[in-house]
């Protein structure tokens, strides 16, 4: 697969003055959650995080609206798997476009979503997988959690500390990582979910609490991402989910696995749960299924599935764009690619040498698995976000993460060329030292 591949090259310091007038106008507009949030991290990190402007994007680089050029290394949160504007997309959304844009939902679907829907069931070895898609990862968890509700008839569910699955309210129940997340709507979530520790390390402190919360008899689902995203690329012991697998199968809950950040590719296998010998009830996808394009599909085994046939047609999840031939495309094309190019192994091998290079030149703890990798930075959220803003000026684009904000969390295309991720090590070395 080609696609761009140069290094960063500033002409403006970011964010330059285009930058700076565009955001302005934005926030004249945009909700005021946004702003708070970089005043509060300006103040965390005594460095300015006025954002950039993005005006486009080729592969592995994109420019700013200063003309910037930078090497973006977290890829719409790890959604753009080939990068921004792959050929092989463009050319299937565009003939899609002179086709058919938009079906008729849920009562007369487009060709392009039954064949996407059967390469999706295929994804889970479980034969009579069935397939709810949605645009974004919340809606997966979503359709997830209410699928997990109508086969055990149980209303709770076991999430994990550090854990995010989305902001829409249910998912927002189970959103692990920050209690101010979901602190202001507590009394409209779910009140039957309880948190267990991810284990970074302690397993069997986290299996206790996983089976003391299934043995109070109310929770139907345990809700888990086989590898930790936004809360820093923590990856758990390789017995932890064949351990989930058994305690659910002892308590009649369903075992749902998300996904949306370490499927299809991005931690060195199509489907990180299978990789590790478990079949989950439910599996959740999002991000790189669309490339770009807004699709999350919630695949589940036909037992579980067959309740949503349960209720004489009156139990739905749907909504109008769900499976919109232009996104079904996108998907299509991309899962296509990703099993030609052999993606899954590229990443496994080439995030495996990456973390030795920048454990080795930056003299830091490395974690993490294929392209999911995360950078724990001494000196906790302050240190990280000014790093990554000496980053930022140098032509990187990283975002922090972890639960006290104090991981660089690196998601790049699938495809990035190795030559920019080693030129990335030397440049994080050198702002790791600018920055003390």
């Amino acid at each position: 697969m080609s696609m761009k591949q140069e290094l960063p090259h500033i002409v403006a310091p970011p964010p330059g003055p285009r930058s700076r007038e565009l955001s302005a106008r934005l926030i004249a507009v945009e909700s005021p959650a946004f702003d708070a949030r970089r005043d509060a991290r300006e103040k965390t990190s005594g460095v300015s995080q006025a954002p950039i402007v993005y005006a486009r994007g080729a592969g592995a680089n994109v420019w700013d609206a200063d003309g910037n050029r930078y090497v973006d290394l977290v890829a719409g949160f790890g959604a753009l798997a080939l990068g921004h504007r792959p050929s092989e997309i463009a050319r299937a959304v565009g003939a899609q476009e002179d086709e058919l844009w938009l079906a008729l939902g849920d009562v007369y679907s487009a060709e392009v979503k039954v064949a996407l829907c059967e390469r999706l069931a295929a994804l889970l070895p479980d034969p009579g997988a069935r397939v709810m898609l949605g645009l974004s990862g919340a809606d997966a968890v979503t359709a997830a959690i209410k699928t997990a509700a109508l086969a055990t008839g149980k209303p709770g569910v076991v999430a994990f500390e550090g854990a995010y699955h989305g902001l829409s309210h249910g998912p927002l129940a189970a959103c692990g990582l920050a209690e101010g997340f979901r602190a202001p709507f507590g009394e409209q979530l779910n009140a039957h979910v309880r948190f267990a520790p991810y284990p970074a390390e302690d397993l069997a402190r986290s299996l206790d609490a996983v089976r003391a919360a299934l043995r109070a008899g109310d929770c139907g689902a345990v809700l888990v991402e086989p590898i930790l995203g936004r809360g820093g690329c923590v990856v758990p012991p390789r017995a932890f989910l064949p351990e989930l697998r058994a305690a659910c199968d002892a308590h009649g809950a369903i075992l749902i696995a998300d996904e949306i950040w370490s499927g299809l590719g991005r931690s060195g296998a199509l489907l990180a749960s299978v990789d590790a010998g478990v079949v989950p009830d439910v599996l959740c996808l999002g991000k790189a299924l669309g490339n770009g394009h807004a699709i999350s599909a919630c695949v589940g085994r036909a037992r579980v599935m067959r309740a949503w046939g349960a209720h004489g047609g009156t139990t739905l999840h749907t909504a109008t764009h769900f499976g919109s031939p232009l996104a079904c495309a996108a998907a299509a094309a991309t899962l296509a690619a990703i099993e030609r190019e052999r993606l899954p192994s590229r990443a496994l091998a080439v995030g495996e040498k990456w973390m030795k290079t920048l454990a080795a030149r930056t003299k830091t703890r490395v974690r993490g698995r294929g392209l999911m990798v995360g950078v724990p930075i001494d000196g906790g959220a302050r240190r990280a976000l000014a790093v990554s803003r000496a980053l930022l000026r140098r032509g990187w684009i990283v975002l922090t993460g972890g639960v006290a904000g104090d991981v660089l969390t690196l998601t790049p295309p699938l495809v990035i060329d190795e030559a920019l991720l080693d030129a990335f090590a030397s440049e994080l070395a050198e702002a790791l030292e600018e920055v003390a």
